[in-house]
């Protein structure tokens, strides 16, 4: 926690809202006040909050959270408003400015050009000392972000991906993630998991936030990406824990530990942020040539190409059993990789008439 010089902090609808459904603006006071505190040691911190649909409940006095989409698009757009003035408000009181970043797919899944100038963007913002709040474009994306990015929760991992932040605090209404659950309570809190830890389907609480979308399923996906980019997430209690003592080290809430040194910017978007035209099926060879030995894919690994994709499109790496086990860009198109499949280098120069090369390179290959 020591080397940790940038922050994403996440904080979700139920951690925002009264029991009335109406934001609680001492919660996000309490926030700032805790943001303040990081910065004056040195961090650069962004906010990913929920919290536009339920502000939005509150003002037109909805005390159950519709269906429809429409509904939720117009409370979104009445209640964005409110939440990003009162954070604007609360950080004008330490002289903080703060800029309201609002992300569509395009955004954080579809557009290398988009991504890079996104993260162009918050490097920005840090440098003029703002302080990013960042939400889904809920009032003309609902659908749309529901299905590609899934919650705030995987929206805070994708921010933290694209900044490089060494930590990822997911502030939400349960203390972390207990092995086990009795009575719809949660007991024996797990305080850390590591890459090799066990699934944590059988510990997983379905159950969703009063005013929130997602639950601790989300959390458990977010904090998987992040720890295969080599990054920290703790999920943590909005108000009984503090971000000044997690930063401390103080072992609050779980702490999901990196998987792997840290990742490059480049490695980071072709596995995490650009979403695969197609598939490169393997055999079991090439999935341990790749997975233990670091190697590049070669054409005599390949059984065979799902999708239409062309020469660098990122593609997925799958086993013979649809398993993904790594992501990279293709240096064929889909057509090429019928005709050489398997084959060797001498083979694949004869049949396209030009030298051979990898399928993939192992620098333009992501292990997941």
């Amino acid at each position: 926690m020591a080397q940790v010089k940038r922050v994403v902090v996440k904080i979700g609808s139920s951690s925002l809202t009264g029991d009335g459904g109406a934001l609680e603006k001492s919660a996000i006071r309490r926030l700032v006040r805790e943001v303040i505190a990081l910065r004056e040691r040195g961090l650069q911190v962004a906010i990913v909050s929920s919290g536009a649909v339920a502000a939005g409940m509150g003002r037109l006095g909805m005390a159950e959270r519709p269906r429809s989409v429409a509904k939720l698009q117009a409370l979104a757009a009445v209640g964005q408003n409110l939440l990003v003035h009162t954070y604007e408000t609360a950080f004008a009181q330490h002289d903080v400015p703060v800029g309201q970043v609002l992300l569509s797919e395009a955004d954080i899944l579809e557009e290398r050009r988009h991504y890079e100038n996104l993260r162009n963007t918050f490097r920005q913002l840090f440098d003029f000392g703002a302080v990013p709040v960042i939400n889904e474009n809920d009032s003309v994306a609902v659908v749309e972000l529901k299905r590609s990015i899934g919650e705030n929760d995987m929206l805070a991992a994708y921010v933290a991906n694209m900044i490089q932040a060494e930590l990822l605090v997911i502030l939400s209404d349960v203390e972390g993630i207990y092995r086990r659950y009795r009575n719809g309570n949660g007991d024996d809190l797990i305080s850390e998991v590591k890459a090799d830890a066990e699934k944590l389907d059988a510990v997983v609480g379905r159950k969703k936030g009063r005013m929130g979308h997602g639950g601790m399923e989300t959390k458990i996906r977010a904090a998987r990406l992040l720890m295969a980019c080599g990054e920290m997430t703790v999920i943590a209690h909005a108000g009984k824990h503090r971000l000044t003592k997690i930063l401390e080290g103080q072992e609050l809430g779980t702490l999901f530990a990196p998987a792997s040194k840290r990742m490059g910017s480049r490695k980071r978007w072709i596995g995490f942020a650009s979403p695969p035209k197609g598939s490169v099926v393997v055999d079991d060879g090439a999935v341990r040539a790749i997975q233990q030995m670091g190697c590049s894919l070669l054409p005599a690994g390949v059984i065979g190409a799902q999708g239409l994709f062309r020469a660098g499109d990122v593609v997925r790496v799958e086993d013979g059993g649809q398993t993904e086990v790594a992501r990279g860009l293709s240096r064929y198109d889909s057509e090429e990789i019928g005709q050489i499949k398997g084959l060797s280098s001498q083979e694949v120069e004869k049949i396209l008439g030009k030298r051979a090369s990898e399928v993939i390179h192992r620098d333009d290959l992501v292990l997941l």
